[in-house]
């Protein structure tokens, strides 16, 4: 009987389908090209995907004079990234160009300012009157992020920057979510050196929803270092902080829910069903969306580890919780 209980238990599981909200989505690539609005349409009502959040890319690669041939990726060579505003408009522009019964579909973010500057509320001040009612968040805000800090003109931004603390207020007045990237430490330190700049974020702005973008990882960051603990660390993150909710996109997937043989580890089961509400799902495509069926049901195995009712949470309804329109009171 338990083993017909546990066989029944797993042909359930394999025989769910889930209905996704891709809550981390860029419109561009960092060169601020896309496929278009039509194409992410098809993409998505192939693969399930109901809804989706939808930003451009704040940091832009420059094409150096001295680089042979135009670059493909922000690392393709060492010419600088540098802020472009306008990205912010090409993503408005995209969705007002449907009909409203698509436009409902997805949940756009500003983006487009330079995060250690003191001007960069005033951007986002400006959008929201040249588009108003159109966006619903704020994000994703790129601080440190390894290798694009790096190439990145002029000075480091943190989540703690005085900048941003105009930019959270401003996203709690307006009840918009802000998605930040904010690595946890570098690719060759094994703690969690900068945990203190999106602590004192989080501290300073507790009426701010922040959703942790990769939970602080990357994947270059994840090639040198995988930290000891994460799960613990966003236990005790989750339980200080009720404005916190964590991005699971890739890089957490890969390099620290899963064990090496593509099974969810325990320790994670039960910080999600601890804190059910407070993850989200995100494919993190940039311009292209071929791949968001692909990067959406990697987290399959995940979800299927957990009830249907935290599954369907996790994939779909928790995102959609946190936008402006869903946490006024009715």
């Amino acid at each position: 009987m338990a083993w017909f209980g546990l066989n029944l238990a797993s042909v359930q599981a394999q025989a769910r389908s889930y209905q996704y909200t891709d809550a981390h989505l860029h419109y561009v690539n960092f060169f601020q090209e896309s496929e278009g609005i039509q194409a992410l349409i098809k993409a998505m009502d192939k693969n399930n995907v109901s809804s989706a959040m939808l930003t451009g890319l704040g940091p832009i690669k420059k094409w150096d004079q001295k680089s042979p041939r135009k670059p493909k990726y922000y690392m393709a060579d060492d010419g600088a990234v540098y802020w472009y505003s306008a990205t912010d408009v090409i993503v408005a522009r995209a969705v007002l160009s449907l009909p409203k019964s698509q436009q409902q579909r997805f949940h756009p973010f500003i983006t487009g300012f330079n995060p250690s500057d003191l001007n960069a509320v005033n951007h986002v001040e400006l959008m929201l009157e040249l588009y108003p009612g159109l966006w619903q968040g704020i994000g994703e805000v790129i601080t440190r992020h390894d290798d694009l800090t790096a190439l990145t003109y002029g000075e480091t931004a943190t989540a703690d920057h005085e900048a941003l603390r105009a930019v959270f207020d401003l996203a709690a007045k307006h009840r918009m979510p802000v998605n930040i990237h904010s690595n946890l430490t570098s690719s060759r330190i094994h703690e969690p050196q900068y945990l203190s700049e999106m602590e004192r974020a989080l501290q300073r702005h507790p009426q701010t929803i922040f959703i942790w973008a990769h939970a602080g990882t990357s994947a270059a960051v994840n090639r040198g270092v995988i930290l000891d603990d994460l799960d613990k660390l966003l236990a005790r993150l989750l339980n200080q902080y009720p404005n916190l909710y964590i991005d699971l996109s890739w890089s957490v997937l890969d390099d620290y829910i899963l064990d090496s043989k593509g099974r969810p580890k325990n320790e994670w089961l039960k910080l999600i069903n601890a804190y059910p509400h407070r993850f989200v799902l995100g494919s993190d495509l940039v311009g292209n969306f071929s791949n968001i069926g692909k990067e959406l049901r990697t987290f399959n195995t995940l979800l299927d580890a957990l009830s249907s009712e935290v599954a369907n949470q996790l994939a779909h309804t928790n995102f959609l919780r946190l936008l402006p329109a869903a946490q006024t009171p009715k």
